[in-house]
């Protein structure tokens, strides 16, 4: 009998309602599914209602389908005009709030700052005036190259307040993968820094943005935060410190609204193959749904303090970092620096010091967690004020969902797990906490105004208990308008497979296979090409590596398919160990076949020191194939492939300690 086919074969039958109180008190209540599947426009109207507009829209929604070729126009709000700093900073000042904390910032070196709304609306001005007075003009874009500072968030949101168009780049990527960004939206000013800190070290950082912004047309500016006091190259005429630029600059400054679509910011796909695609998210209508996504699924009330451990980079923190935390007036935490600099426990001293409620971080620091602490977080820290937790990036497998609640919310908390993608700008399906059982490792619902399921290649829902293709079936505020120069490859990449389906004329395909269960319940499986085909079998690599990570022996896994000649495709597994016992390859088989079935079993499992990833802490799988072929090539004399851009992987020198543990590794069949 198949046992694989296109089911989940992996059962979880633990349930976590949701705590009385905290249902109780909910600000979102189960009501809110039924409103919005009666009118999800105007219940879209509602969340948009939220925030403060100069003018209000005249028309909710229009939609131009990807039918017959179109390419697909989304528009919100239109005739509706607002600044978005504004609604992050400003109102809450004029509301009698200037004095809340709006950022406690905490430098790896164990610096600290305090910024309240009041303090924010004067800096995030001042940049304002020093953006305008570099020449930069509402649609104009600007790259952001900076760590996870204060500043970081004050230029971003002067971008905003001005109309400008903003694009941040992770503080880590190569002069390579800065220069693409920066000519590929013809950016007028580059924002970087002298240095930055990471892993107890001040490292040099001016000179990799000068190679990457060398000979560019359009880069008029390149404006220098002093960071780390270092010494740096300087280009006069070009280079500006921001000390003489921003810090000079007047306090005050009045912000003018801009329309709904007025382009907000340009974010990047990161990939191993192909040029990354630049996603353009729009002011009104991302503000919408960011807002009422971070307010509704984190229960967001005025006395949280807010840490989402995210890069300010990366979409979860333009999200959950900057726009939706500060548009609702919370007060966050953000830090520079690694978990591990000076200790392991930093991040549990951070959540003490500054009393963090919600805790927003993703899985592969949780597993790395597990791999550190075992069974029990070190003594000695105060956990108390932690009232949710939640995960985003990838896929959870349950093991460390409920090691994640057990440890750090008392075994009593909801574990918010959350997915969503930088194209669709906030997350799409998730727990409400007060309304929803969870389910460990299931992303669950998708939210009121959101319409998400799991069809076939036709397009068809698929049963409870069969996997297929995750899609969107109906429009929503915060989703990508566009790629930023090239529509047709925004149809191609997301709309172009089921096009003309649906009410909506297409579904927007996600890129991820799902499983529903019987409960409505959606679990995700991984990217669609993250399936291992076994002799007709089909694997999840999810399922796989929840089976692995499962046993004692084991912190993190990343499977891929490899060639087989009898069977097609072989599963091979990269573990790294979580110090609690030595590894025995036999014992993962016999998990694994225990978990899923025989067929399920790694061919070959290679022990390795980690895994690469992307920031957002997604495995590359697809990578960890490419290796292996690669050292297949290399033994055989054939000419070896290229890996293909890993321009955003967070760690890259896990490449190469992959390929060096390779070489010493018996390839034939077990």
């Amino acid at each position: 009998m198949d046992v694989s086919g296109s089911e989940a074969r992996l059962h979880e039958s633990r349930r976590y309602p949701p705590p009385a109180d905290l249902a109780a008190s909910a600000n979102v209540q189960a009501e809110a599914y039924a409103r919005a599947a009666a009118d999800p426009i105007a219940f879209w109207e509602d969340a948009g209602r939220r925030l403060d507009w100069a003018e209000s829209w005249h028309t909710a929604h229009e939609w131009e389908p990807p039918v017959e070729g179109a390419v697909p126009a989304a528009r919100w709000f239109l005739g509706g005009r607002l600044n978005v700093a504004y609604n992050c900073v400003d109102r809450h000042v004029e509301a009698g709030r200037g004095d809340k904390v709006a950022l406690h910032f905490e430098g790896e070196p164990g610096d600290r700052t305090t910024v309240t709304y009041a303090d924010l609306q004067r800096r995030v001005s001042q940049a304002a005036n020093g953006l305008l007075a570099l020449g930069i003009h509402p649609g104009d874009r600007v790259v952001i190259y900076l760590p996870v500072l204060v500043e970081t968030v004050v230029i971003t949101l002067a971008c905003a307040r001005i109309g400008a168009v903003h694009s941040l780049v992770f503080g880590g990527f190569s002069a390579e993968a800065l220069r693409f960004r920066l000519a590929d939206t013809g950016a007028k000013l580059l924002v970087t820094t002298d240095g930055q800190f990471r892993r107890g070290t001040a490292t040099e950082v001016k000179s990799t943005a000068d190679t990457a912004a060398a000979g560019l047309p359009d880069l008029e500016h390149v404006l220098v935060l002093r960071r780390t006091g270092q010494d740096v190259p300087w280009t006069g005429g070009r280079d500006v410190w921001w000390h003489d630029v921003v810090d000079t600059a007047s306090p005050v400054h009045a912000p003018q609204p801009f329309d709904a679509e007025h382009p907000l910011f340009i974010i990047y796909t990161s990939g191993t193959t192909g040029k990354p695609k630049g996603l353009v998210h729009t002011s009104g209508g991302y503000l919408a749904h960011a807002s009422w996504a971070h307010w509704a699924h984190f229960d967001a009330k005025p006395d949280d303090v807010h840490w989402c451990t995210a890069d300010l980079a990366w979409v979860t923190a333009h999200t959950y970092e900057i726009y939706g935390p500060l548009s609702n007036g919370l007060t966050q935490v953000i830090y520079e620096g690694t978990p591990d600099t000076p200790s392991r426990e930093r991040h549990l001293e951070i959540i003490e010091r500054y009393g963090v409620t919600v805790y927003y971080t993703a899985p592969t620091l949780i597993r790395t967690f597990m791999t550190w602490f075992g069974a029990d977080l070190p003594a000695g820290h105060d956990l108390s004020t932690l009232r949710l937790l939640g995960t985003v990036g990838e896929a959870i497998n349950p093991e460390a969902w409920v090691w994640f609640r057990r440890n750090f919310g008392r075994d009593e908390i909801p574990v918010i797990d959350t997915w969503w993608q930088s194209e669709t700008g906030a997350a799409m399906i998730a727990p409400l906490p007060g309304v929803t059982t969870i389910t460990p490792g299931s992303a669950s619902v998708p939210l009121p105004g959101i319409d998400a399921a799991v069809v076939d290649e036709n397009g068809e829902e698929v049963a409870p208990g069969r996997s297929g293709t995750l899609v969107v079936r109906r429009p929503w505020p915060g989703m990508a308008r566009t790629v930023w120069g090239d529509p047709q490859r925004y149809r191609d990449a997301y709309w172009a497979t089921y096009a003309g389906h649906g009410e909506w004329g297409g579904y927007y395909v996600a890129g991820d296979g799902a499983t529903r269960d019987a409960d409505g319940s959606i679990r995700i499986l991984g990217r669609l090409d993250d399936v291992v085909n076994v002799s007709g079998h089909r694997l999840s690599t999810i399922e796989i590596e929840s089976a692995l990570v499962a046993h004692d022996t084991v912190g993190e896994a990343g499977t891929a398919g490899v060639a087989d000649p009898v069977t097609g495709q072989a599963v091979v597994a990269f573990v790294t160990g979580s110090g609690r016992a030595e590894i025995s390859t036999a014992a993962l088989r016999d998990e694994v076949a225990r978990a899923i079935g025989p067929v399920a079993k790694p061919r070959h499992i290679v022990v390795v020191e980690d895994l690469p990833k992307t920031r957002s802490g997604k495995i590359m799988r697809r990578l960890l194939a490419q290796l292996w072929e690669a050292e297949h090539d290399r033994r055989a004399g054939r000419p070896v492939a290229p890996l293909g851009d890993t321009t955003s992987l967070q760690n890259p020198w896990a490449v190469d300690d992959i390929a060096a543990v390779l070489e010493n590794v018996e390839l034939r069949t077990p």
